[in-house]
């Protein structure tokens, strides 16, 4: 360091090498998720050929030794020569920062590579890059060493590699097929650039090609996963056998387009068929345009925004919402989905205030939330050269497709809610219900908060009366124990401490609220049980800061029925209750299986050991043979909490020093509500089926027979 500061300090960054020395400025971050990035951006291009038109096939294939390889059958990058740089299209593509075929050139109508950095920073970010394009009957190949054209002497980026010196060279690798095109990109991740804990996450990419599909109608999209062998069974499109296992292989290929997206996003049942609002608009810029001679000169130009939106609304309060321009995801919205929202809301305000008599509305307003309550949306886009916040391209910028959108909603929502068609007038009338019912909950949760203080539990007089409360009102030491049955509940009264442990006893297995409606889950006695006593109420109106307890802990069996109950408890909390989950509040509490009392000679008093797996007892026993210890025969199995007493209760499950819990936590939401809906929603096939496809990992020493 020096406080000398002049101009020969600057240091000018060429071409690729402002890649390599800011990556997180083009991929986001050298992670896990940049390294994802790095493969929407290759994808993205074969996306983008699709999309024109061109190729119904792309083909994505992770290689074993942590390669990844795209194919597309599209046009294929151009091989002549670009007469500006006087390189070949093909390392034009994949060296030339900001160059490409999607700046206005008539190439694409509309696309999601923009900036012209897409290829070329993965290149760049690349051990190693092979590029094969089939064009004019011929195979085109070429090979780069992070970022720099030249030859490899053998395959992977561990062979010797020669740069070229005074011209590139794409060469001929073999013919192609008449007529067939397309291109084909191999390339592996720069380890020196990523940490060494980024990996591909086939989830994700089986999730964005999954919703690429979805998006680009006809479209079929396969995986192939060498790193993984099949076993030939329970692996949706798997190609292994058990004889022969091979890559795990999925394909995605939906017709239906965005209508089927929504359909498969909603979370809860229908309320309305899914709605299709499509239409267009034009708006003028002021874009600078390169002129023959070199100079940018502002141009005024005229675009054409294409908007194709399919919503439903559901039983639910949950909002799912997923945007896209020209099939790129904006998970931060952007313009496109303000104009939703605010035509959304122009329309069903208007429709509600000339209902208003019908719906017993009065003076109040519909707000935001309101309509947003159980509606699915998946917004699209068609812009060209749309203006994006970033590389990474998360939130639409570009101020004109907001009026746009806004009006496409408008009008197509204010003819289907003056449609006469009986099937129409029928759902635009349990929408307005909807809106109306749930304006006039979050009005009355509202006052209800305002008018109401928090009672503690001596204030209380509408506790359920099973409950055996604590005696202190200080929520960050209290605790509730959900405990199953009344002979669990016995126990636990003299095993808890009852200065900050409260007790709540269920009996048996409560209703299964992933099926059930609204009404019936608060009819239920056990469930409004449970929401009574937290007292923080239970929705979209829930209040964490009302919550009585700070710990909450189901204590069940550990047994099948017992882990069935868990499931439904928590299934209870996830749908309604799941502020509480995502503060880290709820918890299992994890009983013992076994004791064991290890026989001491003498007079030295016999030791009690717990285990809490079969695996744990088995292990523990052969230590012991080996160490020429006795213990008492038979060793005891607890099949139930009853089966304790309130000594051995207390100090194995209930005592915060020794007790042992399980805090249940929601990382990511969407998986989880998609496992919940598998295990416990209405839909009985898909979960028969993955019982069949997992049996196989059953333990059937766990099952009480």
């Amino acid at each position: 360091m020096t406080a000398e500061y002049s101009a020969h300090h600057l240091q000018v960054l060429e071409g690729l090498e402002a890649v390599r020395k800011r990556p997180g400025m083009y991929i986001g971050s050298t992670d896990s998720r940049g390294l994802m990035h790095c493969v929407w951006e290759i994808i993205d291009n074969a996306v983008d050929e699709a999309l024109a038109g061109y190729g119904s096939q792309i083909d994505i294939v992770l290689h074993a030794d942590g390669s990844v390889e795209v194919r597309d059958r599209a046009r294929g990058i151009p091989v002549d020569v670009e007469p500006r740089t006087g390189l070949t299209g093909v390392e034009v593509v994949f060296t030339k920062l900001h160059a490409g075929g999607k700046f206005g050139g008539g190439s694409y109508a509309a696309s999601g590579g923009l900036h012209g950095v897409g290829a070329s920073v993965v290149n760049a970010l690349s051990e190693r890059l092979d590029v094969e394009v089939d064009r004019g009957g011929k195979t085109y190949a070429m090979s780069f060493h992070r970022g720099e054209p030249g030859n490899f002497a053998g395959p992977g980026p561990d062979a010797p590699f020669t740069p070229f010196e005074n011209a590139s060279e794409l060469r001929i690798a073999g013919r192609a097929a008449k007529g067939v095109t397309g291109t084909r990109v191999r390339y592996w991740a720069d380890r020196q650039i990523f940490t060494k804990d980024a990996t591909f996450h086939i989830d994700e990419l089986e999730q964005r090609a999954r919703q690429t599909a979805f998006l680009v109608p006809g479209l079929q999209i396969d995986i192939a996963d060498e790193r993984r062998p099949s076993t030939g069974s329970g692996t949706e499109g798997g190609s292994g056998t058990e004889a022969d296992p091979g890559p795990v292989t999925t394909s995605y290929r939906f017709d239906g387009g965005i209508s089927e997206f929504a359909e498969f996003l909603a979370p809860d049942a229908a309320v309305t068929d899914t709605w299709r609002l499509t239409g267009a608009g034009t708006f003028t810029e002021t874009v600078p345009v390169l002129q023959a001679g070199g100079a940018m000169v502002p141009t005024e130009v005229e675009r054409v925004c294409e908007v194709d939106i399919a919503l439903r609304w559901g039983t639910g309060y949950e909002t799912v919402t997923r945007s896209f321009v020209n099939i790129i995801a904006t998970p931060k919205g952007g313009t496109h989905q303000t104009g939703f929202e605010q035509g959304l809301m122009k329309v069903l305000r208007a429709q509600v205030d000339q209902n208003a008599r019908k719906l017993k509305v009065g003076n109040d307003k519909l707000e935001k939330d309101d309509i947003l309550a159980g509606l699915t949306t998946v917004l699209t886009v068609r812009v060209p050269e749309p203006q994006f916040e970033g590389q990474t391209k998360e939130v639409l910028g570009t101020p004109a497709v907001r009026t746009i959108v806004a009006n496409v909603v408008s009008k197509a929502l204010t003819e289907r809610f003056a449609s006469t068609r009986r099937d129409d007038k029928a759902q635009t009338a349990l929408v307005l219900e909807k809106v109306v019912s749930e304006m006039k909950a979050r009005i009355s949760a509202r006052t209800h908060k305002e008018t109401q203080r928090r009672k503690n539990a001596l204030e209380s007089s509408s506790l359920p009366v099973k409950l055996a409360d604590c005696r202190t009102s200080d929520v960050a030491q209290t605790e509730l124990f959900i405990v199953e049955g009344d002979s669990a509940l016995g126990t636990a009264k003299h095993a808890r401490n009852s200065e900050y442990q409260a007790l709540l006893p269920i009996r048996g297995k409560i209703l299964n609220v992933q099926k059930a409606s609204i009404s019936d889950m608060l009819g239920n006695a056990e469930c409004a049980a449970i929401i009574q006593t937290i007292g923080a109420g239970s929705g979209r109106s829930f209040d964490l800061d009302a919550a009585r307890y700070g710990k909450v802990i189901l204590m069940s069996d550990a047994d099948v029925d017992g882990a069935h109950i868990r499931t439904l408890l928590l299934t209870l909390f996830f749908r309604y209750m799941r502020p509480l989950i995502e503060a880290g509040r709820v918890y299992a509490a994890v009983p013992p299986l076994h004791r064991v009392i290890v026989m001491n000679p003498g007079s030295k008093p016999n030791e009690t050991i717990y285990t809490y797996s079969e695996q744990e007892v088995h292990t523990l026993l052969t230590k012991l043979q080996k160490a020429g210890k006795r213990w008492q025969e038979p060793v005891q199995r607890y099949k139930g909490l009853g089966e304790m007493d309130a000594d051995q209760l207390a100090e194995t499950t209930m005592d915060r020093t020794g007790r042992l819990l399980r805090r249940v936590r929601v990382q990511d939401a969407e998986a989880a509500a998609s496992v919940f809906e598998l295990l416990m929603g209405s839909d009985v096939s898909p979960r028969r089926d993955f019982i069949v496809s997992s049996s196989d990992r059953l333990d059937r020493e766990a099952i009480d027979a």
